[in-house]
């Protein structure tokens, strides 16, 4: 069966895989049910799954005449957040969408008969949430042999609208930076005798905002977190610790903002007397342009949607994992996907939501951009 008619004819089957996965919602590295629930699926339909004891990630195949691989990604973890006044696991950021996408991708691609010249396979990776997912499946081999590899992320609206989609999302890098001052216990009567921690912290939020770099690049770096122990309110505090959440449009300009913050953070152990401890976690790399990959997929959209359907960049701010991949294999044709989807409220909020029609059309353009590379193997790549 032609893959894009099995699409069509399974509209109703991806609507309900939707729903089962949305249901499922599991927190980065507990993608257990989400994993089982995937894995059979792709075993019904005849694969071969590859699976790992130390995480629920998978990696599903069809084989092709020569090494080389055209890879697919979904990510499958749910953010943990407050919905309805319960902290729970909740997929706000159309992870659950993806997978699905992916997935009817796989099936219908397993159930056309294909005999492709590049193989072809289907990475459902963990963890994306918290920028560690990729970088494990890459350290469990999902990327041997790929020459093309590609993503689909839905979209707000603002960004990309309903019935479109982009063939590359430019997200940026971003990163968490945890710390902890220490300060010194006084009296509040006597505060000369102490080094109040948290007006280190001041400090370093006053510094944070005089932060200029002679760029055009978007950036920003700010406190999103500040605690302290302290129960008595007539002592100096000696510890607070606290979050920083730094992004940059660009890898260089994310490079300046580490250095910028660390010799900020030596002005304050200078000016305070007080010490510091602090670490750079949850990075990920800004998304690199690949112009072949991306003609490909702009070609997909076309088909699918029309090209005056098409939407040359999608520009984000957030960050996403997937450009692990890439910032570790620069070679690789690869691209993220925009689908416009009439997404509201925006992604990461509690009561997100899209048009799940789109599910159909994205479905069917990921579909026609792994038939194109195959058929244009490493001629425009």
């Amino acid at each position: 069966m032609n893959p894009i008619k099995y699409i069509d004819l399974h509209k109703n089957a991806i609507l309900e895989t939707y729903h089962d996965l949305h249901s499922l919602a599991e927190p980065s590295w507990g993608e257990e049910k989400t994993s089982k629930y995937i894995r059979n699926r792709l075993v019904e339909a005849g694969f071969h799954v590859k699976t790992f004891q130390a995480h629920y990630g998978l990696i599903a195949e069809l084989k092709g005449e020569l090494e080389t691989v055209v890879a697919v990604r979904a990510d499958m973890d749910a953010l943990v957040q407050e919905v309805e006044g319960v902290v729970r696991a909740n997929h706000s950021c159309g992870h659950d969408a993806h997978s699905t996408m992916v997935l009817f991708t796989a099936l219908a691609l397993a159930t056309s008969g294909i005999k492709p010249k590049h193989t072809i396979r289907f990475i459902f990776q963990p963890a994306e949430e918290k920028g560690e997912g990729a970088l494990q499946m890459m350290e469990d081999g999902a990327l041997e042999n790929v020459i093309s590899l590609f993503g689909i992320h839905v979209r707000p609206k603002s960004e990309v609208p309903f019935l479109h989609a982009s063939p590359v999302i430019i997200h940026g890098s971003a990163e968490t930076i945890r710390g902890t001052f220490k300060g010194r216990q006084a009296h509040a009567s006597r505060p000369q005798d102490g080094i109040n921690a948290i007006e280190m912290a001041t400090l370093l939020v006053m510094k944070l905002k005089a932060i200029k770099i002679e760029t055009d690049t978007p950036f920003s770096i700010k406190m999103t977190q500040l605690q302290t122990e302290n129960e008595a309110s007539n002592v100096i505090p000696e510890t607070a610790t606290f979050t920083l959440d730094v992004r940059a449009q660009t890898n260089e300009v994310m490079e300046l903002l580490n250095e910028t913050v660390t010799y900020i953070f030596s002005e304050i152990i200078d000016e305070t007397k007080g010490t510091m401890t602090w670490s750079m976690e949850e990075f990920v790399p800004a998304a690199v342009l690949h112009e072949g990959a991306t003609e490909i997929v702009a070609r997909a959209i076309a088909d699918i949607l029309g090209a005056k359907n098409v939407v040359p960049k999608c520009i984000s701010n957030g960050g996403e994992d997937f450009h692990f991949y890439t910032n570790r294999y620069p070679n690789i044709a690869a691209t993220m996907i925009g689908l416009g989807c009439d997404l509201n409220f925006g992604l990461h909020h509690p009561q997100m939501n899209f048009n799940l029609d789109a599910l159909h059309y994205g479905s069917k353009i990921l579909v026609q951009s792994v038939l194109i590379a195959l058929e244009e193997g490493t001629t425009s790549i």
